[in-house]
């Protein structure tokens, strides 16, 4: 009977292998993954930086640009607004 249950045994062994981690193949797994992350996550940070200054950039590019125009209508105003002044001040 005890070599019955040895061969059963040994069969479950072939068939079902035990799977241990061993200490090499954890420390190669976190090494990989802390490579992986700190690959990773810096580019990450820096495409959304990227992301946030040109958004700021794309606002005042706006802002600029009203600006602009309001600054053509001003130099508009003024310039018929002194050739008023002028043709009033010949009148008089």
């Amino acid at each position: 009977m005890s070599e019955k249950l040895e061969l059963l045994e040994e069969v479950n062994l072939v068939l079902n292998p035990t799977k241990k981690v061993d200490g090499a193949r954890l420390i190669y797994t976190l090494l990989s993954i802390m490579f992986v992350s700190a690959v990773i996550f810096p580019k990450i940070y820096i495409q959304q930086q990227i992301y946030f200054k040109s958004r700021n950039i794309s606002k005042l590019k706006g802002e600029y640009d009203t600006l602009k125009e309001e600054n053509k209508l001003i130099s508009a105003s003024v310039e018929a607004i002194r050739f008023k002044n002028q043709i009033l001040d010949t009148l008089f």
